[in-house]
């Protein structure tokens, strides 16, 4: 692979309070998906849809997004600045976000989620990008600056199940707007860095150029498995807080399990290196996988078993394990097995992979919500199994020397 381009004179010069500039891009960035994950699904059912119609809303765009994010960071590399496509995609974001605001037909809400997808999505990668090249550039700490995502998300999750218990569902999408409001106006004095030098981690040219190199058995079989666990989880974010408001849990405390087992994710990445240091990441996601599991049959027998809301706050606390472990674990693979310059790659073929089998995942969660009820959840369980069996048939092929050369 050829070498970098140099930086320009401007590039070499740090943008004032680029960190706190960062942090407040990822502070805001979260809020509204930290919103849209537990409560968007209440206020389809509020508005009177379906199990199967709020399947095919939420799954609908997960396959979309799939398919244009990576489109997407690609015109941002080229940009004369991604900070600039960065507002424009928010500033489209919010005008669409409008449309919930519409007399709320199957047709009208399918649609503005589908064009919504579009243009939220690649919010993530690319301030991500931005963050990545302050580090390279300035020697910028990027956790410093990620984890004001990770609080504002924790705090979105908390503060929407108290404004929910005062005002019902229909707030949801008022959230929505307020927060890409805020989004706004922090991507209004991001950093100009100018175009990067290495393509975003989800860029359809990095993918496309070193793709070839990385389908390798152990890759293939890793990565699909991670994606298979992942997708494990679609019926808890689909369906758990129409689960639990159906029977009798508050707005406020649907968002504090919410909120704990977002807090259980981040005492996870606090500890991994101390408890996990020497594990290996077969290891890592088969604890992962086997976590999953757990949750799939623990949640549909928690509330007939009289364990109450206190059941449901400790299975929450293996979202430490099934999320987190899984998050850390396939970063932990990519950053063992594949070269530095095919890392960006690795990535976004893993978002492919856990992005479509999501989706799939999803679909088919509203259907069996509607007829199973919290019982569907053990239809998890065969999924998070094949994951794992995909994760044995990787160790059977790890590589020898890193990939990707």
């Amino acid at each position: 692979m050829s070498s970098l381009p140099p930086l320009s004179p401007e590039q070499l010069v740090k943008p004032r309070h680029f960190e706190l500039r960062m942090s407040l891009i990822f502070f805001t960035l979260f809020v509204p998906l930290g919103t849209h994950v537990p409560y968007f699904p209440l206020w389809l059912q509020a508005k009177g849809f379906h199990a199967e119609q709020i399947a095919v809303i939420l799954a609908a765009p997960m396959f979309l997004r799939v398919a244009t994010t990576p489109f997407l960071t690609a015109l941002a590399d080229k940009a004369s600045d991604r900070a600039n496509v960065y507002v424009a995609l928010v500033a489209a974001s919010l005008t669409l976000s409008a449309g919930y605001f519409l007399p709320p037909t199957y047709a009208t809400v399918l649609a503005v989620s589908l064009a919504l997808t579009v243009v939220w999505t690649p919010h993530s990668p690319i301030a991500d990008s931005l963050a990545l090249s302050g580090v390279r550039r300035f020697g910028s700490n990027y956790a410093a600056m990620r984890k004001w995502g990770s609080i504002s998300y924790l705090c979105a999750n908390l503060a929407g199940g108290f404004i929910l218990s005062a005002s019902g569902a229909q707030a949801v999408p008022v959230i929505i707007f307020a927060a890409l409001c805020a989004a706004l106006a922090a991507g209004l004095i991001a950093p100009r860095l100018g175009r990067p030098r290495r393509a975003s981690p989800l860029s359809a040219a990095d993918i496309q150029q070193s793709a070839p190199k990385l389908l390798n058995p152990y890759f293939l079989y890793f990565s699909t498995g991670v994606g298979v666990i992942t997708a494990s989880h679609a019926f808890l974010y689909g369906f758990v807080s129409i689960y639990w408001k159906s029977i009798g849990i508050t707005d406020s405390v649907v968002g504090l399990l919410w909120g704990w087992g977002v807090v259980a994710e981040i005492c996870m990445f606090v500890v991994f290196t101390r408890a996990f240091a020497s594990f290996s990441v077969v290891s890592i996601m088969l604890i992962a996988g086997i976590g999953a599991i757990v949750r799939w049959i623990a949640f549909p027998l928690i509330w007939p078993l009289g364990l109450g809301v206190g059941g449901f706050f400790a299975i929450q606390t293996l979202h430490a394990v099934s999320v987190a472990l899984v998050l850390i674990g396939l970063q932990k693979m990519i950053g063992e097995t594949i070269v530095e310059e095919r890392t960006g790659a690795a990535q976004g073929l893993a978002y492919f992979s856990n992005g479509f089998f999501m989706a799939v995942a999803t679909l088919i969660s509203g259907p069996l919500y509607d007829r199973f009820g919290a019982n569907g959840f053990f239809a998890m369980i065969p999924i998070a199994l094949t994951g794992l069996t995909l994760i044995g048939l990787a160790a059977r092929s790890a590589p020898q020397r890193r990939l990707g050369r």
